[in-house]
């Protein structure tokens, strides 16, 4: 079977709807292009290939990174998601839901189990086929709507704090950006490790960081952070307003600064900050240390564990209905969203 939506699923037929075929109501984009390119519609629900599951969607999550996947932009980002349109036809990849089927050789995930994770064939629909290793059991003091809100965003925060800056307990650790997705992740996981967590942020979202586990808040409108006198073992930049010169003045010699931001131009976009981040660190005792998350399942186990003993509770800025995707995403889109945006179904 095909990577992409098949033709009946994106444009079902009579046909399709008299032979049997079980629909389902999905998000679908056929281009690239604003939030207006994506469309509430009925499709063909999909079947789980050899080591899938198939979830009934309770709820789904968008981010930064899905907006651009729906844009086309950079360009150059094409070349995984499709170079004319995209070549998954229903966007979307964090989830929770339940369990209904699984194909065979599947072991890791039964049906009927309450699990989340992160689907490679789309997840804004009522259900969605994930590869089994990508989903993991969901606490039980959970709601459906926080768990969507943590693989990607969550599995990001902890590999940038655990395993690329390797924080220690009593290091420094500046976050900017300490209110979004990531951010606010990352402020509580790096305080689970004993850190002296800062936190970067809007004036509303003060309160917020401080109740996540941050010693200090700095509103970014009123105290420009990287012309203070403290220098910090780490920073994780999540929004790119400084250039990386100006951030590394508050790193210590020795220090670790992850550029997990940059927007660049249409046809590259972030490759030009990556590449001056690699070169500043060949001649500097400071590491700049880009990098790319990735899903592992040990990684959400992890997590599990975090949210089951709350050490770490996901942030919900906004849920929307699946009909409302395109307005979700339009608000990701304006940069400024308080944790997590959740479609619920």
């Amino acid at each position: 079977m095909s990577t992409e939506l098949e033709p009946a699923a994106n444009h079902p037929t009579p046909e399709a709807r008299t032979t049997g075929t079980t629909m389902m109501r999905a998000v679908v984009q056929r281009r690239y292009g604003p939030p207006s390119v994506l469309e509430p519609s009925t499709v063909a629900r999909p079947v789980p290939r050899r080591g899938e599951a198939l979830v009934r969607v309770g709820a789904a999550s968008v981010h930064p990174g899905g907006y651009f996947v729906m844009t086309g932009e950079p360009y150059v980002a094409r070349l995984a998601f499709g170079l004319r349109r995209p070549r998954q036809g229903i966007p979307g990849m964090d989830l929770a839901g339940e369990v209904v089927a699984v194909s065979e050789g599947v072991t890791s995930v039964t049906p009927g189990e309450q699990v989340f994770g992160w689907s490679t064939r789309g997840a804004l629909a009522e259900y969605a086929c994930v590869p089994a290793g990508h989903l993991v059991p969901r606490p039980p003091d959970l709601s459906v709507a926080e768990a969507a809100a943590v693989p990607t965003s969550g599995m990001t925060a902890l590999q940038a704090v655990r395993d690329v800056a390797h924080v220690r307990p009593g290091q420094r650790v500046l976050v900017i950006g300490a209110s979004g997705g990531v951010g606010s992740f990352a402020v509580q996981i790096a305080t689970a490790l004993d850190a002296q967590v800062t936190g970067v942020c809007s004036a509303r979202n003060v309160d917020l960081v401080r109740s996540l586990g941050a010693e200090h808040v700095v509103d970014y409108a009123s105290t420009d952070v990287t012309l203070g006198e403290e220098r910090y073992d780490v920073i994780l930049d999540n929004v790119e307003a400084q250039p990386l010169a100006t951030v590394r003045r508050i790193l210590t010699p020795t220090g670790t600064l992850i550029p997990n931001s940059g927007h660049g131009g249409r046809w590259l976009g972030p490759i030009g900050r990556i590449l001056t981040a690699r070169m500043l660190s060949v001649v500097s005792r400071q590491q700049l240390k880009p990098f790319l998350s990735l899903g592992k399942r040990k990684d959400l186990l992890t997590l599990a564990g975090l949210l089951a003993t709350g050490q770490i509770r996901p942030v919900i800025d906004r849920t929307y209905p699946l009909d409302d995707a395109a307005e979700a995403l339009r608000h990701v889109g304006a940069g400024h969203t308080r944790g997590k945006v959740v479609i619920t179904l």
